[in-house]
């Protein structure tokens, strides 16, 4: 089942709890709450003040994606004000093990992310711990970016990967996905698909989460 991850980075900051709940009600899985500090990514947003509002209002699972340095400074505070996953970059820590005990010794799932030009090769003896490995469309830092089709061939190489060695591990795409681009990373092995600006930008937040839903469906059904 492939499960659709409204990003807040691409929602209206003046009216979030209203359009969490829009996309809550059409039947959303999974709230991806984009963490940028500025010098990993040249960009600055939320912290886990927000979480913690947003999570007295919404059941939605909340997948805090850490685009930060020193993404273990931040991993408790982030499960206190109630976030059930966090996935950090590869390219953020020199220790990914330690910070991958320290998000599950919090209760959580945990993840890591990689940039389109970071190649698989990192995750070779961290992957068995992993719950999910992000996969990155764009470069990060920005929302209504282009999907990067050059990682294409990297998604169906995990995807086969995992395949092979029987893993339960999910593979979520984030970066330019729209009903264009859904067909393309569910037919390359995603299971989690991260849309900001095709959601939040949208005139109906609701309607537009059901149609990527039912294009990745579709994509499923034809396989």
């Amino acid at each position: 089942m492939i499960q659709i991850a409204p990003s807040i980075l691409s929602a209206d900051f003046s009216r979030l709890g209203e359009q969490v709940r829009l996309v809550e009600d059409a039947g959303a899985e999974i709230l991806h709450i984009d963490v940028m500090d500025g010098h990993f990514v040249p960009n600055l947003t939320f912290g886990p003040a927000l979480v913690k509002s947003l999570r007295a209002h919404s059941r939605m699972r909340f997948d805090v994606h850490l685009m930060i340095e020193a993404p273990e400074l931040f991993i408790a505070d982030f499960a206190a004000a109630g976030a059930e996953h966090v996935t950090f970059h590869l390219e953020a820590t020199d220790h990914a093990h330690r910070v991958i005990q320290l998000i599950k010794e919090q209760g959580m799932t945990a993840g890591i992310a990689l940039n389109p030009a970071t190649p698989l090769d990192g995750l070779k003896y961290i992957l068995q711990d992993l719950d999910m490995v992000l996969l990155m469309t764009v470069n990060p830092g920005f929302g209504g970016q282009k999907f990067i089709t050059n990682v294409i061939p990297k998604i169906q190489v995990l995807h086969r990967h995992l395949q092979q060695t029987g893993s339960s591990c999910l593979i979520e795409v984030d970066g330019g996905i729209n009903l264009e681009t859904v067909p393309v990373a569910v037919n390359a092995g995603a299971d989690i698909l991260v849309a900001g600006a095709a959601v939040f930008s949208h005139p109906d937040p609701h309607q537009a989460v059901e149609k990527l839903r039912q294009a990745a469906h579709s994509m499923i059904n034809e396989s």
